[in-house]
Formats: C-alpha cells, sequence, structure tokens
C-alpha cells in the first residue's frame, strides 16, 4: 500500500521545513513525497533543497494557485492512497501508518479524522473533530468541510471525480472532498492524524470572502432540488451546533499548550 502525499508552497518558509520534517518521518519505504513550490520569493527553494535528497521530487515555478500545484503534484503521483499535506500544517507521527492499516484492512475508499489546531510557534489551541454521520449532506446542506489535512484517499477515486479542479482559486478543497463524498465510501476515524496551524496568511482567513462566495457557487452547482427544506434547515444547523457540542466535549483532554512534536496518532 503505497502513498503519495503532496506539500503545495508559496512563500511559506517560515514552517515549510517543520511540514517537510513531519511528512518525512512518516514515508515508508515506496511511499512518496513531493513539494510543488508555486516560485516563491523567500528562503522556501533553499529549504526544499536541503531535504531533495528526501523527497521524491520537486518543482518550483509560477502556477496558478495552491489547487493548480496539488494537481501538479499528484499528476506525478504513482501511489495508491493520496494526501496533500499545506506548507504550513503537520503530519502527526504515526498517521499514514494509522490510515495505511485502515485501506489495508478495509475497502473504503476515503478517510478522515480530526486535527489539532495549532498557533504560530506549533503549541496546540484545541483538538477540532472531524466526524459526522453523513458527510456529503453534511457539505451540501451544513456548508461543512472535512478537515482536509485529516483526509486520504485511494488514487482510483481521486481519478474517478477527475481530481482537483485547479480552475478553482479559493475553495478548490471543498469541490474536491464534495466529489468524494458523492461516489466513495467514506468512513470517519475518531483518530488525530494532523496539526492545521492558524496564520494570517491562509487563503481560507485572508480571502475569506471570497472562499465564501466560491463555496456558494459550488454548492448551487451540486444542489438537489428533491430534498425538503426540513433536511437543509437541519444540516444547516446541526454543522454549525455540533462545532460547540463536540469542541466542549473533545477538548476536555486536549493537550492545550503541548508542543505539537509531543503529539502522536494514537487516540
Amino acid at each position: 500500500m503505497k502513498f503519495s502525499i503532496v506539500t503545495p508552497n508559496y512563500n511559506s518558509g517560515q514552517f515549510l521545513a517543520e511540514t517537510i520534517e513531519s511528512v518525512l518521518i512518516n514515508l515508508k519505504k515506496g511511499d512518496e513525497y513531493f513539494v510543488i513550490d508555486g516560485g516563491s520569493h523567500d528562503n522556501s527553494v533553499d529549504i526544499i533543497k536541503k531535504y531533495e535528497k528526501h523527497i521524491t521530487g520537486w518543482v518550483s515555478c509560477p502556477d496558478n494557485g495552491y489547487a493548480d500545484a496539488i494537481s501538479k503534484g499528484f499528476a506525478l503521483a504513482t501511489g495508491d492512497i493520496m494526501a496533500w499535506i499545506n506548507s504550513s500544517d503537520l503530519l502527526l507521527d504515526g498517521a499514514l501508518d494509522t490510515a495505511r492499516q485502515k485501506f489495508i484492512k478495509s475497502d473504503v475508499d476515503w478517510i478522515f479524522g480530526d486535527d489539532y489546531y495549532i498557533d504560530e510557534t506549533s503549541h496546540v489551541l484545541f483538538r477540532s473533530c472531524g466526524g459526522t454521520s453523513n458527510i456529503e449532506k453534511m457539505m451540501l446542506y451544513g456548508a461543512w468541510t472535512p478537515l482536509q489535512d485529516a483526509c486520504f484517499w485511494r488514487s482510483s477515486l481521486y481519478h474517478s471525480v477527475g481530481g482537483i479542479n485547479s480552475d478553482i482559486k479559493y475553495a478548490a478543497d471543498f469541490d474536491f472532498f464534495l466529489k468524494l463524498s458523492s461516489i466513495g465510501k467514506s468512513e470517519y476515524i475518531p483518530k488525530v492524524f494532523s496539526a492545521y496551524r492558524k496564520h494570517s496568511n491562509q487563503i481560507s482567513i485572508g480571502k475569506s470572502i471570497q472562499y465564501k462566495e466560491e463555496k456558494k457557487e459550488i454548492l448551487e452547482k451540486f444542489s438537489r432540488k428533491y430534498e425538503k427544506q426540513l433536511s437543509r434547515y437541519f444540516y444547516f444547523v446541526w454543522a454549525r451546533a455540533r462545532a460547540r457540542i463536540f469542541q466542549r466535549f473533545i477538548n476536555s483532554y486536549a493537550e492545550k499548550g503541548t508542543h505539537i512534536s509531543n503529539c502522536k496518532c494514537v487516540r
């Protein structure tokens, strides 16, 4: 069971080394790792070169955004299982082993789990729950998005949905996972696979208005008119209520304040 991991990067040299190291400690013989840089003007390329003997492949050239970079990376991939980890986020030690065993023992097409939110110094802020019993309806009617850094899928499913749409500038992750949910057999795994870093340069934060507008357009495209209005209302309300309910329960034992290097994918 071979993994192909892609990291898109643009001017995130501040966090890039930590991201690369978090992936490398997870890789087994035969796994692939590609770093796709969009022509950064900071020290990103120097950092990539430092690790290039451990990386399957990398490029640095202008692109049309993070979705284009991810698409380029997966075009090079030959693995059975795919995932991407952004250049400020981290995989927890043991994440790929945990995911690998699930795919070996199950016919599931893709899995999604939990992550930690961390600050710019890599300390845990809180644990975020990525679980839901019906991911397709939660996305369609609750505008909810699974935790991207804690998602893994079979390459066959990736190609079945036509890959990630590189024409979408901000909400390509939402579009991609909505397509996966519409045809793939998914399963929530209640384990923390990764860490999502909160920082000011994130697209979902710095371009939040554009992100929401693209999500709205995507939802209109996928809209199913036969669904009753009550069903839509239920998932809309539940998507917002669950965050508070789960957050209060889960974070009763989350390692708030712990440096992420001390956290592993074991829960």
